[in-house]
């Protein structure tokens, strides 16, 4: 088969695909048929808000656009741009409760983000500081991409031919917002918010006048002069419904995904695109993600998981897995998920090599690598490694790789460098979270014969004998000592010895941690003695 046959094949397989990257580039391919783009590329943007530090959703928006992005190309040979835009002409509305020095940021609300000091002192604005601390991580994660900033593109005169159109088109475009306003707020409502002339701020006030030749708007400073002030240049900018649309016509954005909260600022956005005389982009609504309450999570409010957050505990192909996983399913996006994604990431991994490729495209970790996922290497899972660390006891990395190169001869941090991280991640995962919550406890008389069997059962078992073989002799014990069910058996296993409520299967556990070593372990609390 020659090379254009396979990529024929890849396209085809890919375009019936029912992955959700492959069902969204097609729907943006669609847009294509009678004619490529003018400007000779799809366009694809997400967009931020630096008023808060940049958390997890902020990254995964980002991640699930490249993801379409990539499932176009290879369903077509138009060539393709990702801008990630900030809004950081907006005014700060509020101080967020995750910044330091909120006495000074008080003393700016109203101005605009990208004039508002950095109260970390690192960088020339608020916006400047988390704007970098975005482009960090999403350089970090390999993201090809454009960052535009709204200051630079209002001020530079990119928006201006656009907010022209808007300024022409007032009538109609206030007719799309003013039925979704209260009473009131129709009496004062504007598209076009300026900029005070007198203190800086970004204002909401009615206009007096506005002159669509001239390209002006009148209105009242904050000092009580009236103000004639131009619409381009910076000196004002958009509401946001009519900013976003506005954006779309400015750049001519193809594709754009929003969280289900948008929902309505997407419907009212789309209707001005269209009296500006353009098309909608193509968009994909997810859902949100929530904190360990179910609580929507915020900038502001800054009860999210900021990137490095999990990044201190996990891979950054877990945090991808996650982005990738239903996202149209609301999702609780707090520490307690990652173990569980970096050990689902760990099995598609190793799945992925004796898939066809129709299952291939399906895969997450297709998307999750553009298409060419790396060997996977990680024999022991990281539930395991965490209950490794905790029966241990232990954070040194040379007794615990001791463990791990007896469970799995002739592997070493040296050969398998993605597993000696893992170990990190699990010992500082364990640290931070497992240790403080261990509540051991000792067995009661029930227990304490199962436990005295299971001693025996460890010291009959050959040398030879593998996890398999452990879980086999585990099982049968709880099934012969009067347990109603296993599962109280297991807990009673993982609260004596691991000192939790749940843990791994036990025999790849025992098999791991050491028959000898869990024996010691098991006639510890024999004797009396708590583990922990």
């Amino acid at each position: 088969m020659s090379l254009s046959d396979k990529a024929a094949e890849l396209a085809g397989l890919a375009g019936s695909s029912k992955a959700w990257p492959f069902q969204e580039a097609v729907k943006l391919a669609r847009r294509f048929e009678r004619a490529p783009p003018a400007k000779g590329y799809a366009l694809f943007e997400t967009g931020y808000g630096p008023s808060g530090l940049p958390h997890i959703g902020t990254f995964g928006e980002v991640a699930r656009t490249a993801m379409v992005r990539h499932a176009f190309g290879i369903i077509s040979d138009i060539p393709t741009k990702l801008f990630c835009f900030s809004d950081d002409m907006d005014g700060l509305r509020k101080v967020p409760d995750n910044l330091p020095n909120g006495e000074m940021l008080t003393a700016h609300l109203g101005i605009p983000l990208s004039r508002v000091p950095d109260p970390f002192g690192e960088y020339e604005s608020l916006a400047a500081h988390n704007n970098a601390r975005l482009k960090a991580f999403l350089d970090a994660f390999g993201f090809d991409y454009e960052f535009l900033s709204s200051s630079e593109c209002y001020a530079s005169g990119r928006f201006d031919e656009t907010l022209l159109k808007i300024l022409a088109n007032y009538q109609r475009v206030i007719d799309v917002i003013l039925p979704t306003l209260g009473s009131e707020r129709r009496q004062t409502y504007s598209p076009f918010l300026p900029v005070s002339p007198s203190t800086g701020r970004v204002l909401q006030v009615p206009l007096s006048g506005m002159d669509a030749e001239a390209g002006t708007i009148t209105f009242t400073d904050e000092n009580g002069d009236v103000v004639t002030s131009l619409v381009t240049g910076g000196a004002c900018k958009l509401q946001w419904k009519v900013d976003w649309a506005m954006r779309w016509d400015a750049l001519d954005v193809d594709y754009e995904m929003s969280g289900k909260d948008l929902m309505e600022s997407v419907k009212l956005s789309s209707q001005i695109r269209r009296i500006l005389g353009g098309r909608p982009p193509e968009g994909f609504i997810y859902e949100l993600f929530l904190d360990e309450k179910g609580e929507k999570i915020s900038k502001s409010k800054g009860n999210g998981l900021a990137i490095d957050d999990w990044l201190r505990y996990a891979s950054p192909e877990s945090l991808s897995l996650f982005m990738y996983q239903n996202p149209r399913r609301a999702k609780r996006l707090f520490f307690d998920v990652i173990p569980k994604a970096v050990d689902e990431y760990g099995a598609l991994l190793a799945a992925y090599p004796d898939q066809d490729l129709k299952v291939q495209l399906a895969s997450p970790v297709y998307h999750i690598h553009s298409g060419v996922p790396p060997v996977a290497e990680a024999p022991v899972s990281f539930a395991l490694l965490l209950n490794l660390v905790s029966a241990a006891n232990s954070s040194d990395k040379a007794l615990l790789w001791g463990f791990v190169s007896r469970y799995v001869p002739g592997v070493s941090a040296a050969t398998h460098p993605g597993l000696d991280r893992e170990l990190d991640y699990a010992i500082t995962y364990f640290e931070d979270f497992v240790a403080p919550t261990r509540t051991y406890r000792l067995p009661d008389e029930r227990e304490a014969r199962a436990l005295e069997a299971l001693v025996e059962a460890l010291k009959s078992l050959e040398e030879s004998a593998g996890a398999t073989a452990i879980q086999t002799v585990v099982y049968e014990i709880g099934k012969t000592h009067d347990f109603e069910t296993l599962r109280d058996w297991f807990r009673a296993l993982y609260e004596i010895l691991l000192g939790q409520a749940q843990g791994p299967r036990m025999g790849s556990f025992i098999a791991l941690f050491g028959r000898k070593e869990t024996i010691a372990l098991i006639e510890k609390v024999l004797a009396g003695e708590k583990v922990g």
